[in-house]
């Protein structure tokens, strides 16, 4: 699975629009600016009912992704947010605050449903045509049938690296796979944060710890799939105008050089991706409220 293309799109969607988003952020204050609502008449046969408060904005917010608001995942303690309203973000929490930890069973769950939601189709048939279009690992050939096995191949990918690094691995170190966004403070230092969260984690019961789970599920990953379905080395034959055969050899990609390259390359996306996650929920707030 190639992101020679993916990576820098989003990175500079992630600079372009989270920037001006964090410069703008304020002191917390009720951004509606609505003018506190006055008590009715009391009757004088029944006692007057205080029509509640209206909630601010940022009130709402701060309970999106708590374990007991409407937003919470069909797993406890998970969300329903999609990155740019499309791809799942389930293990990213928003002001979770205390929050009990994810079972084993939990952190299977929720990592099946995210693998296998009906847009990971999409956005790896998309992965698949930037790859078949550079020729990476030209020993998939090209056609319908390179396309198919490019295809598996990066769906296989990306399932054995999520179920690895958010399932398998953080149950057997009992680390938290979610992605707990910081949410204040200035673009250099949530930045700075988020690039941490692929080195330091959480674990089970509340404490700091290397991410074991997203280093050593990392390797575990690039390694099954390279030595498991990736191309050996083969013969290719062509023929000319005049019908002679030409030969090309294609090294095999089942390599060390070639699994270290997959787990770098899996790793930089990860970090990536929590950069765009800690801002998200800024981008999705003001897209909200430019809507509104």
């Amino acid at each position: 699975m190639s992101i020679k293309f993916v990576a820098p799109v989003l990175a500079w969607l992630a600079l372009a629009v989270s920037i001006p988003v964090a410069a703008q952020q304020t002191s917390p204050a009720d951004p509606s600016g609505a003018a506190p609502a006055q008590a009715a008449p009391q009757s004088s046969t029944a006692p007057a009912q205080q029509p509640p408060a209206p909630q601010s904005s940022t009130e709402k917010d701060k309970g999106k992704d708590h374990p007991d608001s409407s937003s919470q995942g069909k797993v406890a303690g998970t969300s329903n947010d999609r990155l740019f309203f499309a791809l799942p973000n389930f293990l990213s929490l928003e002001n979770a605050g205390n929050i009990p930890p994810l079972t084993s069973g939990q952190k299977f769950s929720v990592v099946a449903r995210s693998a296998f939601d009906k847009v990971q189709f999409v956005w790896y048939g998309f992965l698949s045509g930037l790859s078949q279009a550079e020729n990476s690992e030209p020993g998939y050939g090209q056609g319908a049938e390179g396309y198919g096995k490019r295809y598996g191949a990066a769906f296989a990918d990306g399932t054995i690296e999520n179920f690895m690094v958010g399932a398998a691995m953080p149950s057997l170190f009992r680390q938290d796979p979610r992605f707990f966004q910081l949410g204040h403070g200035g673009f250099l230092h949530r930045t700075e944060y988020a690039v941490s969260r692929s080195f330091v984690t959480r674990s089970d019961s509340g404490h700091k710890q290397f991410n074991f789970s997203e280093i050593i599920g990392g390797m575990l990953a690039a390694s099954i799939s390279t030595y498991s379905y990736h191309p050996r080395s083969s013969l290719q034959v062509r023929y000319n105008a005049a019908g002679m055969p030409n030969y090309t050899y294609i090294p095999s990609d089942r390599t060390l050089a070639n699994t270290t390259k997959v787990w770098g390359t899996q790793l930089g996306y990860d970090t990536l991706t929590l950069v765009v996650k800690e801002f998200w929920p800024d981008i999705h707030r003001k897209i909200s409220h430019k809507a509104k």
